[in-house]
C-alpha cells in the first residue's frame, strides 16, 4: 500500500492512499484577496495554490473540518465541492450545503471502495478559540481519524483548526495514530481579540505530539494568510529543537507530492 501527500494551500492537502484520493479543506482561490470570516475578522489571502484546479481530478472524497471560514474553505474551493460526490464534514455544514454528510464528534461513517478496504472517517472534537470565548462565536469545527484496512489497520489523523484542549487528550486514548496532520500557524486577530489563538502554535504542537505520539507528524495551515502569526521558520526551529519530535516531522513544500512511510 502506497501513501502520498501534496500540500497545496493553507490546510488544503491531496492524500493518496492507494489510488483513493482524499482532500482536505479545499482552498483554492489566487492570492491577493481579503475575505471576511465572521464577527469582524478580516484577512488577506498571501499565496496562491501550488496545484492548479484543473490538475485536481477524480477526487474520492472530501474532508472539510468547517464551512464557516474563507481560509479554509474559499471561493473556488466552494465551488469544487459541489462536484465531488461525497464530502464529510460539520453538522452545521450540512444543513447549509447540499451534498454534505454531516458528522458530530467521535461520530464514524464507513466507506465502501475497492480501492481501500476498510475504511471509515471519525470526526474528532476541535476547539477553535481561545478558553474565554464561547464556541459559537466561530462555529462548529471538527478534526478528522481516517482508518483503513493495510496488513494491520492503519490511522490518520487530521487536527482541524484547533489549539490545543482536552479533545487532543481524547484522541490520545481511544486510537494509535500512525500519521498526524496538524493545524498550527498560530492564528489571531490582535485586533479583536489581542494574543488569543485560534489554531495551535509550535508550543501546542509539540504537546499534541507528546500526547498522542504519531509516528509521523505533519504541520500544515501555517502560510498564506495574514492572520497566520507564528512564521514556519519559527516552527521549524523550535521542531529542531526536539531531536526526537524532528525525526518524525516532514515539512512539506507546496506542490510536492512526498511518499509516507507505513508505520508498523
Amino acid at each position: 500500500m502506497s501513501i502520498h501527500i501534496t500540500h497545496i494551500d493553507t490546510a488544503c492537502v491531496l492524500l493518496e492512499i492507494n489510488n483513493f484520493r482524499i482532500l482536505t479543506d479545499p482552498t483554492l482561490d489566487d492570492a491577493g484577496g481579503w475575505y471576511y470570516h465572521g464577527s469582524g475578522s478580516f484577512s488577506k489571502k498571501t499565496t496562491s495554490p501550488a496545484v492548479p484546479v484543473s490538475e485536481l481530478k477524480d477526487i474520492d472524497l472530501i474532508l472539510l473540518s468547517h464551512h464557516q471560514h474563507k481560509d479554509n474553505f474559499d471561493h473556488k474551493g466552494k465551488a469544487f465541492t459541489k462536484n465531488v460526490s461525497k464530502v464529510i464534514s460539520t453538522k452545521a455544514a450540512a444543513k447549509l450545503i447540499p451534498g454534505i454528510t454531516g458528522l458530530d464528534n467521535w461520530e464514524s461513517l464507513s466507506i465502501h471502495s475497492s480501492k481501500l478496504p476498510g475504511l471509515k472517517i471519525t470526526a474528532t472534537p476541535a476547539q477553535h478559540h481561545p478558553w474565554w470565548i464561547p464556541e459559537f462565536v466561530t462555529g462548529k469545527v471538527i478534526g478528522f481519524l481516517i482508518e483503513f484496512e493495510d496488513d494491520y489497520k492503519q490511522c490518520i489523523y487530521i487536527s482541524g483548526d484547533t489549539v490545543y484542549f482536552k479533545g487532543i487528550e481524547e484522541v490520545a486514548k481511544r486510537f494509535t495514530v500512525d500519521i498526524g496532520i496538524f493545524h498550527v500557524g498560530s492564528v489571531q486577530f490582535r485586533y479583536l481579540t489581542g494574543f488569543g489563538q485560534y489554531t495551535m502554535n509550535s508550543s501546542d504542537l509539540l504537546k499534541s505530539v507528546q500526547v498522542i505520539q504519531p509516528g509521523t507528524i505533519i504541520p500544515i495551515h501555517h502560510k498564506g494568510w495574514s492572520h497566520f502569526k507564528e512564521k514556519e521558520s519559527h516552527l521549524q526551529k523550535v521542531v529542531n529543537e526536539h531531536p526526537e519530535i524532528r525525526r518524525k516531522t516532514v515539512f512539506l513544500v507546496s506542490g510536492e507530492r512526498v511518499a509516507l512511510k507505513k508505520q508498523k
